[in-house]
This record gives structure tokens, sequence and C-alpha cells, in this order.
């Protein structure tokens, strides 16, 4: 960037250097060290302390109740669905649940926090020492608590933050329920903060806590972001990043801030402890505020909420309604005869996943299945930008197609023309084989006149065969395929053919 070469320039010309090190080469020298706080909205219809409904893009400040403002006299009701979707998460993670766990006031001024302090968790959360395991590295968790949210300000009269002219106060989120999960700082590149924040974004999905909408902001991180020499024990200062709401972005701002900090480092400075904002318009990080420490924010237990007693039949209880989790999901697939790749794949689209489990048991052929889903579905449905559940597809059709290619009524090829008709139109496979006479031809006389004529019409091409141009069994086999509108049955085809070249 920049700002780095002015600076190399000087420095190394001034020294007689004839090269200057790239920002490349001084990454090298530093080891990058990452830990994230993920706050994720969870998915239930009020707020955590109060009645207020909790639905996105509604009119702004119509979702707001006394008890959310905090006015004088009222006082907040825990909502006990938080806390059952707190020990799931919880569960899911890995983590241990422990016996008791407690609300307290943090105190800090923001101009969309209406009542100038946040119910959280400080000393006992209702979530510790868990992990997440992502590309072969486990991810450790030091905690999960629960949290109301803040409003949002609306940074207007600008492209950009930085350029902004005045902000806007929306309350409508303020009291939403929300679980922040803050894991070690085990990750080392952005990378596999990525890989985190997605594999944690699919956990929530599948257990049903949280939509993980980025755009919506119903998921968000901060990043906690320092480096140090390579081969140093203790940690680097750190700068927390704070509200990244995209993967992109999440990479992007740990990138830039590494190489701001490794400049700083290189100049003989030290790095500050400090909060930092991500301007995506500009693809850099400001400074916001210095980094407060916990007893800044004088923590004290919230005087109106009872500390929650949680008894291991309540735990278990909750255990017992856990859904398939996306790792074991993969495993599972993988059983099944899927490759790591394409298990991977398919895990990530929910929907599909989901849509995939249903036509499994229908009795369809997992294999079968996986490669319609994976090349002609998925490609419809990145062209679309939809979901599987908004095609006109149904598991029972796509499960009957799956089955007549595996019993060879018809062919593959067949099979993804009938594939892109369910997806648009609907309707049954079957009907539409019968209704269009798309079975495979599978009656060997017939098929062997069709083998004949094409021998005898391609006499160059049977020579160069017969003389060991074995690839051009391809082009015989394309000329029978297109002969019979790709309805002939592949084996028989393949035997009739070798036996006409062969003879």
């Amino acid at each position: 960037q920049p700002e780095y070469l002015c600076y190399y320039f000087g420095k190394y010309k001034n020294k007689g250097k004839d090269k200057m090190p790239s920002m490349e080469e001084l990454r090298k020298k530093y080891e990058t060290v990452v830990g994230l706080e993920v706050h994720a909205q969870l998915k239930t219809k009020s707020k955590i302390f109060a009645p207020d409904g909790t639905d996105f893009g509604q009119e702004q400040n119509t979702e707001i109740s006394a008890i959310t403002l905090g006015m004088p006299g009222v006082l907040p009701v825990l909502n006990k669905e938080c806390v059952n979707m707190g020990i799931l998460t919880g569960l899911a993670l890995n983590c241990s649940i422990p016996h008791r766990c407690k609300f307290d006031r943090k105190q800090y001024f923001y101009a969309d926090l209406p009542k100038g302090y946040q119910i959280s968790q400080y000393d006992e959360p209702i979530c510790v020492n868990g992990y997440i395991d992502i590309q072969g590295k486990r991810i450790g968790i030091t905690r999960a608590h629960l949290e109301e949210d803040a409003g949002k300000l609306v940074h207007a009269g600008a492209s950009g933050i930085a350029d902004s002219k005045y902000s806007l106060v929306d309350l409508n989120r303020a009291g939403t329920p929300l679980l922040e999960i803050v894991s070690e700082p085990d990750m080392r590149s952005s990378d596999e903060a990525r890989a985190y924040m997605e594999e944690l974004r699919t956990i929530l999905r599948y257990i049903g806590v949280c939509d993980g909408n980025l755009e919506e902001g119903s998921m968000r991180c901060d990043a906690n972001i320092s480096v140090r020499p390579i081969g140093q024990k203790e940690f680097g200062t750190r700068a927390e990043i704070k509200n990244v709401n995209s993967f992109r972005a999440l990479q992007r701002a740990i990138e830039y801030e590494v190489d701001r900090q490794i400049e700083i480092l290189e100049e003989g400075g030290k790095v500050i402890q400090e909060t930092r904002l991500w301007d995506d318009n500009y693809g850099e990080t400001r400074s916001m505020r210095g980094k407060e420490d916990a007893h800044d924010y004088r923590y004290f237990p919230e005087p109106d909420l009872m500390p929650l007693e949680i008894s291991d039949e309540w735990v278990n209880s909750i255990r017992e309604k856990m859904p398939e989790l996306p790792a074991q999901k993969r495993a599972r697939y993988q059983e099944l005869g899927l490759s790591e790749y394409d298990a991977n794949v398919i895990v990530e689209q929910m929907e599909t996943a989901l849509f995939y489990d249903k036509v499994l048991e229908l009795g369809a052929d997992a294999k079968i299945a996986n490669n319609f889903l994976m090349k002609e579905v998925t490609a419809h449905l990145k062209k679309e930008h939809i979901t599987i559940n908004e095609t006109k597809m149904t598991t029972d059709s796509f499960a009957e197609l799956v089955g007549l290619v595996a019993k060879g009524t018809i062919s593959n090829n067949i099979g993804k023309q009938i594939i892109m008709t369910l997806m648009t139109d609907g309707g049954s496979a079957k009907e539409i084989v019968e209704k269009q006479g798309l079975s495979t031809i599978s009656d060997e006389g017939a098929l062997k006149a069709i083998v004949e004529k094409i021998v005898a019409d391609n006499p160059a091409q049977v020579e160069q065969y017969r003389g060991g141009r074995d690839k051009l069994f391809g082009f015989f086999v394309g000329q029978a395929m297109k002969a019979t509108q790709g309805k002939a049955d592949p084996q028989l085809l393949n035997k009739l053919l070798k036996d006409a070249l062969n003879g």
C-alpha cells in the first residue's frame, strides 16, 4: 500500500539498501494471533427481558416498550426460551453448562443504548470451556453468555462512516437477545478466522437458534488481532475491530490490521490497545476509542434478576432434542460414499442438506442424488440466487427421478433434462417420462441396427479406431446417443459398439 512504500523507500534508501523489503517478506517475521467475539441474535419472537417483537425490518422505533427503554419503575423479566437456546448452543459447541449463572449490569454510554447500561453476564456465564474443530485444528471457546443487544446507529449523509454528516438512532434492535460466543486466541490467519466463523454460523443455523444473516446484522463479529515476532511466547498488544458483518470483511479487516501493526513495530513504535472500526468502503480500520478493560465497565450483579439455577435434568432434556450437527452430517455423508468436498458443499447449504436427507429417507440412491445436487441443482440455484426450497421441485419428485435413473428406466442425460423441468415447472418425473417418451431404449435389436448404421457411415473413423486410436470410441458413443436422443441404454450400447468395432 502507498503508505508502506513511502516509509520503506525513505528508510532503506537512506541506509543505502538496494532493495526494499516487501510487506509479504515482513509478514514472515511475525505471527498473527486472532480471537473472535461473535454476537448471534437468538431467534425468539420476543426480546430477552421484554415482550416487544424482534422482527427485522419494521418501521424505525416501533418495536420498543417502556421496559426496553428502561423507564422508571419497570422491571426486566427473563425470556426462558433464551436460556433454552443458550444451553442448546453450549452443548453444540462442546461447552460445559454450569449449574448457576447470573446477570450483571455493564455500564457504558452509547447513543443507541437507551438505559445507559447493558444487562449481560460477566463472571458467571451460561456456557464455558468449549471448542470447534476446523481444518483439522481445534479452536477453543472460552465462554458464551447471554445479553441484550443495543439499538442501531444509521450513519447518514455520505457513502462511508468517515464521511458521515450525522447519525440517526433506531431502537428496534435494543433488547433483542444475544449470545456472545468468545473464542480463545487460537487462530493464526484470516483464513482460519473465516473458517471458524463459517463453521460457527453453520452450527447455529442447524440447531435453529440464529438465522446467521450477516447482512441484516443478526450475526456480527468483533475481532481481536495482534502480532508477535516468530518464536515469541508472549502475545502482542491487541486491537479490537468492532462489528464486522461479512466473511469477506472479516478477512480484509484482519489482513489490513496485521499489516498496520507490523508497520508500527518495524518503525520502532508500539501498538496501543484500542477499539477500531472497519470501514469497508475505504478498506481500512479507523481508531474509535481506547480499549476498555473489565473494570472500566463497573460491572455489578443485576439487582432486578435472581441468579439462575440450571439443573442436570434441564440440560439433559435439551440434549435429547439436539439435531444432527454439521460435523456429524458430513461424516455420515462420507460413509454413504460422498467425497469430503461434496459432503462439505452440501452441508454448507442447510436447505439443500435437509432436502437431501428427506430424499434419502425416501430410498433414493445417495450417489446419484448427490451428483444431481452438486451439478445441475447447484448451478441453477446459483444462477437464480435462490435456495432449493424456492424451486418447484419436491423431495418426492426428486426421489422419483433418482429412482428412474438408478433402475435404468431413463439415462443420466435424460435425468439432467427432467430435473431442470422439475425445478422450474414442478410435476412428476415419471409422468414427464411417459408423456414425452423418454424411457431408455433397451431393445437390443433396435440398438444393434443403429450401431451398424453408425459403423457403416463412418468408415474412416472405424479404420482409425481399429488402428489403435481407442479414444475414438467416445465419438461413436456420441453418434449413437445423438441418434437415440440420449435414450440408449448406456451399458447395452457400449457392448454393442465394442462388438461391432472389434468384429
